[in-house]
């Protein structure tokens, strides 16, 4: 339960949407308690929390893949602010938004999770240097799409 909150702000850098990240942090919660006999006593149960909510937004996000054609239009959307003074949280949230869904996992993870990289390859399930390569990309991307607001590749 004490997590529920961290898991919440993760989910919705995830997905950019609060219902659909109320969704996905439930959807976690039920996934973590009918696995609990799985968790290993000793280990990192934020970590573990945090894997399964991952794997969730990911399962969802292929399964909408699947299921609807993608939109060019979200990628579209994002505009530069109208102020010279500044970066508005609206700009990073839609920047964030554009990448994707494993780089801004692996960033966020290390960012805001106030995970290690060892913990947040954990999570992503992949080795220490691809989650590096990850954070620096994302980093890159990020830079781009606020200098820029032509679309990154």
């Amino acid at each position: 339960m004490a997590l529920l909150p961290q898991l919440r702000a993760f989910a919705r850098s995830l997905c950019g949407n609060a219902t659909l990240a109320d969704d996905l942090v439930q959807e976690a919660a039920i996934r973590a308690w009918s696995a609990r006999a799985t968790f290993v006593p000793g280990s990192s149960m934020k970590a573990w929390t945090f894997t399964i909510l991952r794997n969730a937004f990911l399962s969802n996000l292929r399964k909408d893949r699947r299921q609807t054609a993608p939109s060019h239009d979200a990628m579209r959307d994002w505009t530069p602010a109208e102020q010279e003074d500044g970066l508005h949280i609206a700009d990073l949230e839609r920047a964030l938004g554009r990448l994707g869904p494993e780089r801004r996992a692996a960033l966020l993870l290390v960012t805001i999770g106030d995970f290690s990289y060892a913990e947040a390859a954990q999570i992503c399930d992949c080795p220490i240097g691809t989650l590096r390569s990850r954070i620096s990309r994302a980093r890159r991307d990020l830079g781009k799409m606020l200098d820029h607001p032509k679309p990154v590749d």
